[in-house]
């Protein structure tokens, strides 16, 4: 898998999560605290920040509520 398709694949879940409306580059960049530039590059596959890789990766080696209890692990980071 490529990182491109892994952040297609991500944002297309949080619109399809959103009832189809689209979410613009822009603001899914402010969401996670980073540039338009930045997301649009990951979204392109003309930046492959490593760090997403190895996170997937490591979700990936995990159980279905394994993953699950890590993610709101972190969001509960976030608040």
């Amino acid at each position: 898998m490529q990182i491109d398709d892994l952040f297609n694949i991500l944002h297309n879940a949080l619109e399809s999560k959103n009832n189809g409306k689209k979410i613009s580059l822009k603001d899914m960049a402010a969401v996670l605290g980073i540039s338009m530039r930045t997301y649009q590059d990951w979204k392109l596959g003309r930046a492959k920040p490593q760090a997403a890789i190895a996170v997937m990766k490591m979700l990936g080696k995990l159980d279905d509520e394994e993953v699950i209890r890590a993610v709101r692990k972190i969001n509960k980071l976030e608040d």
